[in-house]
């Protein structure tokens, strides 16, 4: 649903705003109302209140429902079926200890990450977080201690890739409105996501691990995980275990499918193709993230089940997987409808416009207005695009070099970024993943995505300066 013209000044949307914000977190954490019920109620009572027309209330729900569900549910399902049957034929365990081997325990963290950073780079946040989960799960089960200290520093790594290094769709289209250079805002960025995920979310991360300790729920039991039968049955699925060499192959064939389509996008947009080529179109179908996740499972299927189990009873494996995450994914669209509601009833159009007139540095505004409409409406994307747009004339005027205009790209990335709270869908999809209650998840997803965002405005302003 479009943004409806606001039915109120900013200060009034802002409170209503605000006072929303409060209502769910006191149903939430007081009142202990389910999160789904409670988000799906006070988006209702958002909707009315932001004087959203009555008929038209229903379908700003839905809105934000459906589009959450409809990126979100595939890749989740999918991708926790791929981790399922790593989990269960020790496929994780693998690849854990050859990461851990080569690491080092003690840098356990560290190995997930700088895994993480390399699968992020054509893989979506979300996908790439769920095929992590058994990894995550199998290191914390070995070395003990909170879960939260490789899930940080792993989620963070993903976070980073998405927000700042094309081909993912926020920095891709702010750089496009911008009138920058996608070569350049690539080559700056790998190097920016980096140094910023190391500071901002790797030492950070780690240190929220070691205060907080949640027991999140094994996504990949089926609820015996305590008893003979289960164990003597996951003994034989494991013996033998898989190749290191089998389950990179498993983890890298998204990261080729999403690539390839990568790559003829880029052909097409810079002429090379004209996008009518069958072989290219055929590259794009299976480059999209659930067609490339699809593939994955039935290759991992296929290639974990021989000498393990029959291929046909697979199907028992993979329906343990979805149980778990039902209440994940239901969580995760109303999320995404409470943060539609936002959108639709204006509050961030009427946020940012406000914001852009107040004359302060092309950099700085940039920051602040992405981070109110970050704060305001949830989705990191739709800070960064829009926040582009409304500062595009000014940047046209300016005539900024390519460096400069990446550097600009950052700064709305890191605005996008920080303080990731209970509007913004990623929010609930990492507190169910891990087991954290809400308050938990503020203490620790919301800080660390604040102080990665922090870091890359940082280190773009530092280099702004500098050059």
């Amino acid at each position: 649903m479009d943004p409806i013209e606001p039915a109120y000044g900013t200060t009034a949307l802002l409170l209503i705003a605000a006072a929303a914000v409060a209502i769910l977190l006191f149903l939430i954490m007081k009142v202990k109302l389910h999160a789904f019920v409670s988000l799906v109620l006070v988006s209702a009572l958002t909707a009315v209140a932001a004087g959203i027309p009555l008929a038209d209330v229903p379908d700003a729900l839905l809105s934000g429902f459906s589009s959450t569900l409809g990126s979100v549910a595939l890749l989740v399902a999918l991708g926790v079926m791929v981790g399922r049957l790593l989990e269960i034929t020790g496929g994780a365990q693998v690849l854990a200890d050859t990461l851990i081997n080569r690491f080092g325990a003690k840098r356990a963290p560290l190995a997930l990450g700088v895994a993480a950073l390399i699968f992020g780079f054509p893989i979506f946040f979300d996908a790439g977080l769920v095929v992590f989960l058994p990894i995550i799960f199998t290191v914390a089960r070995r070395f003990g201690g909170s879960v939260l200290l490789y899930a940080l520093p792993t989620a963070g790594a993903f976070a980073a890739m998405h927000a700042i290094v094309p081909p993912h769709p926020g920095p891709v289209a702010a750089t496009e409105l911008l009138g920058g250079d996608i070569g350049s805002v690539l080559l700056i960025g790998v190097p920016v996501a980096v140094v910023s995920w190391f500071v901002g979310s790797y030492l950070v991360g780690t240190q929220l691990g070691k205060r907080f300790n949640p027991v999140p729920a094994d996504l990949f039991s089926d609820g015996a995980a305590n008893s003979e039968a289960h164990d003597k049955e996951m003994a034989d699925l494991r013996d033998p275990a898989p190749k290191f060499a089998a389950v990179l192959f498993i983890l890298l064939t998204p990261l080729v499918l999403i690539s390839l389509n990568t790559v003829v996008n880029t052909l097409t947009t810079s002429g090379v193709l004209t996008g009518d080529e069958t072989w290219a179109a055929a590259l794009t179908l299976i480059g999209q993230t659930p067609i490339a996740l699809l593939i994955t499972l039935l290759l991992a299927l296929f290639i974990l089940a021989p000498g393990r189990f029959p291929v046909a009873e697979g199907a028992k494996y993979m329906d343990q997987a979805l149980g778990p995450i039902c209440s994940i994914i239901l969580i995760t669209g109303a999320g995404g409808m409470f943060g539609g509601v936002l959108r639709a009833s204006g509050i961030g159009q009427s946020l940012t416009t406000s914001l852009s007139g107040l004359g302060l540095p092309i950099l700085l505004q940039a920051f602040l207005i992405a981070t109110a409409l970050r704060v305001a409406q949830g989705s990191a994307t739709v800070a960064l695009t829009t926040t582009a747009g409304l500062i595009s004339t000014q940047v046209a005027e300016l005539d900024l070099s390519n460096f400069k205009i990446a550097l600009l790209v950052f700064a709305l990335a890191a605005g996008a970024t920080v303080l990731s709270h209970v509007n913004d869908s990623g929010f609930w999809l990492v507190s169910r993943f891990f087991g954290m209650d809400e308050k938990t998840t503020l203490k620790t997803w919301t800080v660390m995505e604040t102080t990665l965002g922090l870091a890359i405005f940082a280190l773009a302003s530092l280099l702004w300066v500098v050059f």
